[in-house]
């Protein structure tokens, strides 16, 4: 089984490598006179056919074509809508205490629910100008980016399939985040986010889904551990530090691929 597995990611990785890059549309939003945009990779089935959407959130001090470089999203699910939004300047918790680089809100309420009401209204376009599977939305996201996924997880848990966020931490929220299948990306050398921290999530996330603490194989690096409730818990463990490796896009857009919302 796991190498059938493995076979089927590494299969839709290269297959997808073969498939012409397609170029992202730049949209504009205005949120409390503020403009929001965002790189919006989208199929043109996208207005006949309901399509999945996949939100990919940049790390803080990052931006909107970084966090897709090299990750060929569009390319492994061409049929979805990839949607990269920019982030404002935002104090960090770790770096960058005077917010001079973009990133995103940490807990419900910060900076006036800025980046919340944006997810709201991108999504809102989306089903206005666009066929959307509403059992099919997905988030992802690196660092800050990972940390507003675990946000979105608490706060629009009715609105996301799944989520896979990477190298993030959530444990002051664990108690208000409700089951939901879950991949998350670690790097055991971590130097920001300590792999601690990263640990604790998962291992409260794996109360939470109701998961057995016995993992089994998923794919190379990842470990899948099963859920009573249907909300099972990846866990992808790299070697390296502070980084979205492009060895586990292949995994995540896979466990999208299999998670439908009731």
């Amino acid at each position: 089984m796991f190498r059938k597995i493995v076979a089927a990611v590494f299969f839709l990785f290269f297959s997808g490598a073969l498939i012409a890059a397609s170029t992202p549309k730049l949209m504009h939003w205005t949120i409390d006179g503020v403009d929001r945009e965002a790189l919006v990779f989208i199929p043109e089935s996208a207005k006949l056919h309901p399509s999945p959407v996949i939100f990919v959130f940049h790390g803080h001090g990052g931006n909107m074509n970084n966090i897709l470089k090299g990750k060929d999203m569009d390319q492994l699910w061409p049929e979805a809508i990839i949607v990269s939004p920019q982030g404002l300047n935002t104090p960090g918790q770790i770096t960058d205490p005077n917010g001079r680089l973009a990133g995103w809100q940490k807990t419900p309420g910060d900076m006036n629910d800025r980046d919340l009401f944006f997810f709201d209204a991108m999504l809102k376009t989306l089903h206005e100008e666009y066929k959307i599977d509403d059992k099919r939305i997905y988030a992802t996201g690196h660092s800050n980016g990972g940390a507003f996924t675990y946000l979105l997880m608490e706060t629009r848990s009715e609105v996301l399939a799944a989520a896979a966020p990477c190298a993030a931490a959530a444990i002051r929220s664990l108690s208000r985040i409700k089951p939901k299948p879950l991949l998350h990306i670690m790097g055991e050398n971590d130097p920001l986010v300590k792999p601690e921290w990263q640990e604790a999530t998962i291992q409260g996330m794996l109360k939470v889904n109701s998961c057995s603490q016995q993992g089994q194989m998923y794919a190379a690096d990842a470990t899948l551990y099963p859920s009573s409730t249907g909300n099972p818990v990846i866990v992808y463990k790299h070697k390296g530090g502070h980084v979205f490796p492009q060895e586990a896009v292949a995994v995540v857009i896979q466990f999208f691929k299999t998670v439908v919302k009731p």
